[in-house]
């Protein structure tokens, strides 16, 4: 691809990128030294987690290209073609440990054991994981494993889809004189009441990540705890790629609207008054002026991104 062809001679180019962005994440400070039997000397291999921001690879920062051209071993989630991975990485081994929805093919511990044993062996082992590895990707859970392995560990952050995939579909998860909060939620499960009462009354905006298998139990609560049901709502699908659309409406309507519409993972809800200011939104008020509109037309209205 010619973008992959420009990162990968990017990464081979005198650009400097600053130290501190490849510096260690925060661990104990012994966390180079050995950890465990058969530790009694260190490693010469090393672990870098890298977030790819949503969609494909063209989030990527200049330090996650870097990171990429150095690495032996590369385990890559459901984020891009593995071609697209193996130019940025030019004679690295590519293993493809993505999670599809409700289904896991590489347990999460099994991806700690290839990470942890590729590194030990002395290679430089990324894990390229989409959006930000500290948003619900579980990159504190890979961090420990690489630190009690005695590997030296480093964490490239990444555009995460919870403010990136809502700015792709036009609405800010903060604006001024409409929202000066957002509170990121697991959608994975069903919100408790208490959970859904605090975040009805904190108010701002709310973005869950993971919940379209929820979304109807999610706006349930969400009106039960007392938030309006014409709270505008909106579902964007697949942000950052060439098939991201956008359903739009209120937490009282966005459930049928996605169902009807057929949206489904991966996909980002966000709930505010933020959702106005998409363009979505402002073609959606303008259909609805004409209330001949049928409900089939009112969907493919909503759903266009």
């Amino acid at each position: 691809a010619t973008w992959a062809g420009a990162c990968a001679a990017l990464a081979e180019s005198t650009v400097v990128v600053a130290d501190a962005a490849l510096e260690p994440a925060a661990v104990p400070e012994d966390a180079g030294a050995p950890h465990g039997p058969g530790a009694e000397s260190p490693t010469t291999g090393r672990v870098v987690l890298v977030g790819a921001g949503p969609g494909g690879l063209e989030l990527l920062t200049l330090a996650g290209v870097r990171a990429l051209a150095e690495a032996d071993v590369v385990l890559t989630d459901r984020l891009a073609d593995v071609g697209d991975v193996a130019a940025l990485a030019p004679g690295a081994e590519v293993i493809d440990v993505g999670k599809r929805p409700g289904h896991h093919a590489v347990p999460q511990a099994e991806i700690e054991r290839i990470m942890v044993e590729r590194a030990l062996s002395g290679g430089v082992v990324v894990r390229l994981k989409g959006g930000d590895p500290y948003v619900f990707g579980r990159g504190g859970e890979e961090v420990r494993a690489a630190v009690e392995a005695g590997l030296h560990v480093t964490v490239v952050p990444g555009v995460s889809s919870a403010v990136g995939v809502p700015g792709a579909a036009g609405i800010p998860v903060t604006h001024r004189g409409v929202s000066h909060v957002f509170t990121v939620v697991s959608g994975h499960v069903p919100l408790e009441p208490h959970q859904a009462a605090s975040l009805a009354t904190l108010g701002g905006t709310i973005v869950f990540l993971m919940g379209m298998h929820n979304l109807v139990p999610i706006t349930t609560a969400l009106v039960r705890a007392g938030l309006s049901a014409d709270t505008p709502a909106a579902v964007v699908e697949r942000g950052f790629t060439p098939d991201q659309r956008s359903v739009v409406g209120t937490i009282g309507t966005l459930a049928d609207l996605a169902s009807r519409a057929g949206a489904a993972s991966p996909a980002v809800i966000v709930v505010g008054d933020v959702v106005r200011q998409s363009d979505v939104w402002a073609r959606r008020i303008g259909a609805s002026r004409d209330e001949r509109r049928s409900a089939a037309l009112d969907v493919a209205l909503g759903a266009v991104g």
